[in-house]
């Protein structure tokens, strides 16, 4: 099977083609961070214009750089949500136009199910079934993977998500755009202990709360005597790694598993990686993690899911909508 990719839900403009669900033969990604660098942040309306512009280019490059044509395709599978709902649309209406161009089956992917699939892109894929963290700007949840598209949602965040926090720290601290790999970086000189920040245990659950660190970090970057950036970078990480990994590691052994999966954006981070494959071998469990290029958005996780629905038969019609919102499994 031949799947091309396309993913446009955020500030990524990315095209992939992947073979037989794991082989990448093409993963090209448009970033956005320097035109958003100067808001510290995504400005929605923009990220939509700038995809207008790319997302054409970008697909022909990742046919061109895979040596494949429209009729060596099986499907082309295109994020429908969650996510930007203009920078959606940008995404879904270029994949629905090639779609009928060339009368190739279209398959709408769940964003969310983009970055579980993503682990099969690993040297040693998951054995399922496993406990899947999906952690990003956007989301934190802990997800029971029974099968591919057969998921039980076993908690989230209540307010921020971890991905958020860090990039809301950043910014308050003056750190640098985009928040979560400056935080990673400036981790690596400085005392996780430096400063006791709360960890929201929300013990009998898996659930995570991340507002109230952020609250007691803001008020110590504007208190008398702030922390050196080092410092404050990795006793933010440290809270939030902290609770991360053990509630993870609980959620695998409440559910009998011995698999975890761990994926997004924030599985990028070094500590987490590291803290995480540490814990899951002490308790037996084999951890299964993207390379770092597919944790972080990208198409080849949406191809890889597109073809698993197609393995299973499953494609959509020109009519799917966009959704801003989307539950995974949906």
């Amino acid at each position: 099977m031949l799947v091309l990719g396309i993913e446009s839900s955020c500030d990524e403009c990315a095209a992939a083609v992947v073979m037989n669900r794991t082989e990448v033969l093409s993963s090209i990604v448009s970033s956005q961070i320097d035109l958003h660098a100067r808001w510290g942040g995504i400005v929605p309306e923009i990220a939509a214009r700038r995809h207008v512009e790319t997302v054409i280019p970008v697909i022909d490059e990742a046919m061109s750089t895979a040596s494949v044509s429209w009729g060596d395709l099986t499907g082309i599978a295109v994020t429908r949500g969650p996510g930007l709902i203009g920078s959606l649309l940008v995404g879904v209406s270029a994949a629905k136009t090639l779609s009928m161009v060339h009368q190739i089956p279209i398959i709408a992917v769940n964003h969310l199910e983009g970055h579980l699939c993503a682990a099969c892109l690993a040297e040693r894929p998951p054995v399922l079934p496993a406990v899947a963290l999906i952690v990003s700007g956007g989301h934190t949840d802990l997800v029971l993977v029974e099968d591919w598209m057969r998921y039980r949602w076993l908690g989230g965040t209540l307010d921020d998500a971890a991905g958020e926090t860090l990039d809301k720290v950043a910014r308050c601290a003056g750190m640098g755009y985009p928040g979560g790999p400056v935080i990673d970086r400036l981790a690596r000189n400085g005392n996780p202990s430096a400063a006791a920040f709360p960890r929201a245990w929300l013990s009998g659950g898996a659930d995570f709360s991340f507002s109230g660190l952020k609250t007691a970090v803001v008020r110590s970057i504007r208190g008398e005597t702030p922390l050196p950036l080092e410092d404050l970078a990795a006793s933010v990480q440290a809270a939030i790694v902290d609770v991360l990994v053990k509630k993870t590691i609980d959620a695998a052994h409440r559910c009998g598993v011995g698999s975890v999966i761990l994926s997004g954006g924030v599985a990028a981070n070094s500590s987490l990686r590291s803290r995480m494959e540490s814990e899951a071998a002490r308790s037996g469990l084999q951890l299964t993690t993207p390379p770092l290029c597919y944790c972080t958005d990208n198409a080849a996780m949406i191809a890889t899911a597109g073809t698993i629905h197609l393995e299973r038969g499953e494609a959509d019609d020109l009519a799917f909508d966009t959704l801003s919102s989307l539950t995974l499994g949906a």
